[in-house]
């Protein structure tokens, strides 16, 4: 089995030259989940991979990671081999933002005789959650208000932190093995998002080694970041990760790298 993470997008909501921040997490090749589904993620994701994503993890509800959840819903609502088998894993917590931002309008259809989330498979998660046979951790950023925002690990391989200041505490548990972290960040730092000055103050050198930078607001400013030593995410870019750490369950101790899980 082999593991990559593409991004899809590595803009913030004032980049749309540079797609909605999304990632794409692959196995061998294919498409397994969709990391977050802004504006433009959507449509640059039909265009690479010619198919609508099997899942979508959502991070948090800024209209600029779910904004294009409506279209999503529409084609998901006429294609009879998807409607109602699309997951969307969200922490319990976001479910009620989801429900204001996305579900609440009446009528998603003008024919009526149809709800939003009938389209999707509503996956609510705390700890986190199991997809195609791999368990995912999910854990708590700081992006505005608590309680809002959730970063998504895939233990052994991949942390994507969503929008986030830093966190050190957070990767400390969940980026502790050598995994690969795209991490929310810009040249200039402020309230919600991380600056290559707060990663620098706030991260020890190893783990500064495997960051790779995305949601930032220019081309000009990826230039200036990779100046400075750090690794920038580009759209498209697809990044081979290491096997994951497979659980027999979720609270369990993590086993070997690539271990069958028990029964």
């Amino acid at each position: 089995m082999s593991l990559g993470l593409r991004f899809v997008g590595v803009g913030n909501a004032n980049a749309p030259e540079l797609g909605s921040a999304c990632g794409a997490l692959e196995r061998d090749g294919v498409p397994l989940l969709m990391i977050d589904c802004g504006p433009e993620a959507l449509s640059a994701w039909l265009a690479h991979y010619a198919a609508l994503p099997p899942a979508v993890y959502v991070t948090h509800t800024h209209m600029d990671h779910v904004g294009g959840m409506e279209r999503l819903f529409y084609q998901a609502w006429f294609d009879p081999a998807r409607r109602g088998r699309l997951r969307v894993y969200a922490h319990a917590k976001l479910i009620p933002l989801l429900q204001a931002r996305l579900a609440d309008f009446p009528e998603p259809l003008a024919e009526g005789g149809a709800n939003y989330w009938d389209a999707f498979q509503l996956v609510p998660c705390s700890r986190g959650f199991w997809h195609e046979g791999l368990w995912f951790e999910v854990f708590a950023t700081r992006h505005h208000a608590p309680e809002t925002s959730y970063g998504l690990a895939l233990p052994g391989s991949v942390v994507w932190t969503g929008d986030t200041r830093p966190i050190p505490e957070m990767l400390g548990h969940h980026a502790g093995r050598g995994e690969l972290v795209a991490h929310d960040c810009s040249l200039q730092g402020n309230p919600s998002h991380s600056g290559t000055d707060d990663l620098a103050r706030e991260y020890p050198s190893e783990l500064r080694q495997r960051l790779v930078l995305y949601h930032y607001g220019s081309e000009a400013e990826a230039a200036a970041m990779q100046r400075g030593g750090w690794r920038v995410a580009r759209r498209g870019e697809l990044l081979a990760l290491a096997p994951p750490l497979m659980r027999h369950a979720p609270a369990s101790e993590p086993a070997e790298r690539g271990a069958t899980p028990g029964p």
